[in-house]
């Protein structure tokens, strides 16, 4: 890197201040000099040129002022940012924190603007049938709660939830009302969990392939993420991990995994949770999907299983009703929702009230119930649904996946050599999208997977939207791949 500077660095009428400022911002939007390289230290840098050291201070300081350059003590100077587009007057790029550039993955932000693109048929966003939103009903909740409520649903609210809605949950999942914490949807949950329990550096064991949301959550927050295989379910390598890292804690989705579909059996949860009491290590269940099984109910959760208080229990409203609810809650013991309520304060004082009443309202009647069973019978419809078309329009082996028995999701591989990014980039050009699969992983994988969500368009779209994807995989399969 001096060498390059080095050789471009000439001498000129201009005020060598100015010319070292503008070469060294040359090399930075060519990409000679990426974001995250170091620059010379001063002091080497100013003998190299053999100008003074005052005449590099001062370009780094300019530099720096522009956000492309950050200096830390005791580390260095580092490129930070490319510069911005010519005329902006700022570069901001360079002036964000460090821990906000720990979570720059843009997938997740990514699959719901496709999701809200009417010209997308899009697979990707997990939505569950929201078609079959009982509207009647929730609307005569919403008259309900108006008429009954028409002070409180207006004014602020508790910070750990309305109590109308805690005891609510607290009688249909059978947890203690005083557990329970009011969410604007899972993935805050996620965020204040992280918040609450991660420090930089922390080591944190996540399903492998897991949720992405939980992965950018625990990222931001400076985790050192160490995956798990969670389909196979090996204890002896989850005891190999714990020994070997010592982790904050264990994150698992055990039940329609997201994005595998995989059920933990009852045996390995109960030798999850021997292993976490005997390692002292808290799990964060997340159950956003237990009550989307097909036709037979689900193992007991972790929660139901834990002897020790160990269980941080995560749900949502938002994938058995609507996303646009942005409702969820988890369960813990009294003391840690106390302390994620304080944290919660900060961002949000309170979940909105009137979803709250509403909710409360249809679960105490039995329309939440109803619901259910409904949605039950349709995603089990669209699944097989979707599985026909696949055997239909897509080349024989193309195309691998196991049949799930729950949940939103088909997880499925591509031939080796097929990338699911490649694939993406043809798919949306095309009008359908999906999620690639490395974006579920905490280290580099999953380029030949990718998931697709089966409920998320309606039944007479699901034929239209795997056809387009067969074409596009179509093309990108190499010629001895496809089937004659």
């Amino acid at each position: 890197m001096i060498q390059l500077i080095e050789r471009q660095f000439v001498r000129t009428t201009r005020p060598l201040y100015g010319h070292l400022v503008s070469l060294l911002e040359s090399a930075i939007s060519r990409g000679d000099l990426p974001s995250g390289s170091r620059v010379p230290p001063e002091r080497e840098l100013a003998q190299r040129l053999q100008i003074s050291r005052t005449t590099v201070v001062s370009a780094y300081r300019e530099l720096e002022s522009r956000g492309l350059l950050r200096g830390y003590v005791g580390r260095g100077t580092f490129v930070c940012a490319a510069p911005d587009p010519t005329g902006t007057p700022f570069a901001w790029r360079g002036k964000i924190a460090a821990a906000a550039l720990r979570s720059s993955d843009s997938t997740l932000r990514d699959t719901i603007r496709h999701s809200s693109d009417a010209r997308v048929l899009s697979l990707a966003a997990g939505e569950p049938a929201i078609d079959c939103f009982p509207i009647e009903a929730f609307q005569h909740a919403i008259d309900h709660v108006i008429k009954r409520e028409r002070l409180a649903v207006w004014r602020h609210g508790p910070t750990e939830g309305q109590p109308a809605l805690r005891e609510a949950i607290a009688e249909r999942f059978g947890v203690p009302a005083e557990s329970v914490l009011v969410l604007a949807g899972a993935q805050q949950g996620l965020d204040l969990l992280a918040r609450c329990l991660i420090d930089p550096g922390d080591a944190v064991i996540v399903d492998r392939p897991g949720y992405l949301g939980a992965i950018q959550s625990f990222n931001a927050a400076g985790a050192k993420l160490i995956g798990w295989d969670v389909a196979k379910a090996d204890m002896d390598e989850l005891e190999d991990v714990l020994v070997r890292y010592r982790p904050k804690l264990i994150y698992t989705n055990p039940t329609f995994q997201n994005p595998t579909g995989v059920t933990m059996p009852i045996r390995a949860r109960r030798e999850l949770l021997r292993l976490a009491e005997r390692y002292r290590v808290p799990i964060v269940e997340d159950a956003t999907y237990r009550e989307l099984y097909f036709h037979e109910a689900p193992p007991p959760p972790l929660r139901e299983l834990d002897a020790q208080n160990i269980v941080i229990y995560l749900n949502s409203f938002s994938k058995v009703l609507a996303p646009g609810l942005r409702l969820g809650w988890l369960s813990a013991a009294p003391s840690i929702v106390d302390q994620i309520a304080i944290i919660k304060q900060r961002l949000d004082p309170h979940t909105q009230n009137l979803v709250q009443f509403a909710m409360a309202r249809l679960i105490r009647d039995g329309n939440f119930d109803t619901h259910l069973r409904t949605l039950r019978a349709e995603h089990a419809r669209r699944c097989s649904m979707m599985m026909t078309s696949i055997q239909r329009h897509v080349p024989p082996g193309a195309l691998r996946f196991a049949r799930p028995q729950g949940g939103l999701y088909l997880w499925c591989r591509l031939p080796a050599g097929v990338s699911s990014r490649a694939l993406l980039d043809q798919a949306l050009a095309a009008g359908v999208a999906f999620v690639p699969g490395h974006a579920f992983y905490p280290d580099p994988a999953g380029e030949s997977e990718l998931r697709l969500c089966f409920s998320s368009v309606l039944p007479n779209a699901i034929d239209d939207a795997v056809r387009r994807l067969a074409e596009c995989l179509a093309r990108a399969l190499p010629v001895r791949s496809v089937a004659i």
